[in-house]
């Protein structure tokens, strides 16, 4: 067993689950919230409305946990089979019961609408179960205990089933962690490759060692995860510290946030504190960069105008990129990208100006030019400096576009970084 001293396991009901329409926004949910408890979970189980799966996943879930949280299917139609289910599991059968029939006829008289007869089925709980209150949907929850095992059904609705967690399972949880706590913290990279990150950070990544140190990668952002354990909350939050300060320090300026953070942001922070303009020219990002830099509150004190510049005679008559080098060079093309954003700063009379030019497919690549060629920009009052970047041909057209969103960000990121720097 885990440091926490409680197996835990989550399933996750609903034909939308497995086939992959709605996305389990609980489990993610549910695991976090477990944590800050001190609880690990071992397993996440996604099952589709089917009564014999899901009575098989809740057997062995509750032959190897001692905690098991039943998310979705306690819905008012046939296809909601997880209160069926729960009663096979543990051997039980389904009885009217009085207090789920208060709720859900008591739910309907708030709102002063008729209850249709499907509903009845809402009140149905398995025998030697617990009914849970749902105070924002017409389901009620279902809890069971055998020995020092608990198990819970909650619906399915994120609204429903988190002031369900809070009011029912986390008082009856609280505590059963052996007296421990476990907290973490999340590291945001960009510019360092997950092989690079690893070796950096392969001693702290050691099995069994606490804090525990792990990595993943989403949409070419990198994330290092720490979770501590302690014997008190002051204990875990010290060795949390501990790691997040060495993390930092040996990945140096490729960490740009915590949490929920975002690159953006991290930029948004940077040009408020120095007080610096930012404008944009934008080709196959069509907008894209001009967008995350407004998605943050406030950034009309540093985003001056954002130019779209998707045919040459955009290029031309807004940047006053030459018609020689666009037909010399191309509009893909370190040159084009160079007098893009040095046009870009120019008109816009900003402090800096970034630029996007490439190609993202999924076709208009050629040999020399392979789809996910861009070339990024760079200027300020004094320099323009242009990168090549080779994205790959691999990625769709939306990933590549936000791929070499977030490159031209960083650079941006890194350059104001190095204008701190230099200023102390």
């Amino acid at each position: 067993m885990e440091p926490g001293g409680v197996n835990a396991t989550i399933i996750s009901c609903g034909d939308e689950l497995v086939t992959g329409q709605c996305v389990d926004t609980n489990s993610a949910w549910l695991s976090m919230r477990l944590l800050s408890d001190g609880i690990v979970v071992h397993e996440h189980i996604t099952v589709g409305d089917n009564i014999v799966r899901i009575s098989q996943s809740i057997k062995r879930a509750l032959a190897q946990s001692e905690l098991v949280i039943i998310t979705g299917g306690l819905g008012p139609t046939a296809d909601d089979v997880t209160r069926e289910a729960f009663a096979e599991a543990i051997g039980s059968c389904l009885e009217v019961s009085s207090e789920a029939g208060r709720q859900v006829t008591k739910f309907f008289e708030r709102l002063h609408r008729a209850m249709p007869e499907s509903n009845r089925r809402q009140m149905l709980i398995p025998r030697g179960c617990r009914v849970l209150r749902n105070e924002h949907g017409t389901a009620p929850g279902i809890g069971y205990e055998s020995g020092s095992v608990h198990a819970f059904a909650l619906p399915g609705v994120p609204g429903e089933m988190k002031p369900m967690f809070e009011e029912h399972i986390a008082p009856i949880i609280c505590g059963r962690s052996g007296g421990g706590t476990m907290i973490h913290a999340r590291l945001l990279c960009m510019g360092i490759s997950e092989a690079v990150l690893g070796e950096r950070l392969s001693d702290l990544m050691a099995r069994g060692r606490n804090p525990s140190v792990g990595t993943t990668a989403s949409h070419a952002v990198l994330s290092v995860r720490i979770v501590s354990h302690g014997t008190s909350a002051e204990e875990a939050q010290a060795l949390l510290d501990h790691d997040i300060r060495d993390v930092r320090r040996r990945l140096g300026e490729v960490v740009f946030g915590e949490g929920e953070d975002t690159l953006q942001l991290a930029v948004a922070n940077l040009l408020f504190a120095q007080r610096k303009t930012v404008s944009t020219a934008e080709s196959c990002t069509g907008g894209l960069i001009a967008k995350c830099l407004t998605d943050v509150p406030g950034s009309s004190r540093y985003f001056l105008r954002g130019y779209v510049t998707y045919s040459n005679e955009a290029k031309m008559e807004l940047l006053g990129v030459s018609e020689q080098t666009l037909a010399t060079h191309g509009a893909v093309s370190e040159e084009s990208a160079r007098e893009m954003v040095a046009g870009c700063r120019t008109h816009a009379n900003s402090d800096l100006a970034i630029s996007m030019t490439g190609i993202a497919g999924p076709d208009g690549g050629s040999p020399e030019k392979p789809i996910g060629l861009v070339y990024i920009g760079l200027a300020d009052k004094t320099d323009v400096q242009v990168r090549k970047v080779l994205l790959g041909d691999h990625l769709g057209r939306e990933e590549t576009r936000d791929r070499a969103c977030k490159n031209v960000l960083n650079m941006l990121r890194l350059h104001l970084l190095g204008a701190a720097s230099h200023a102390h």
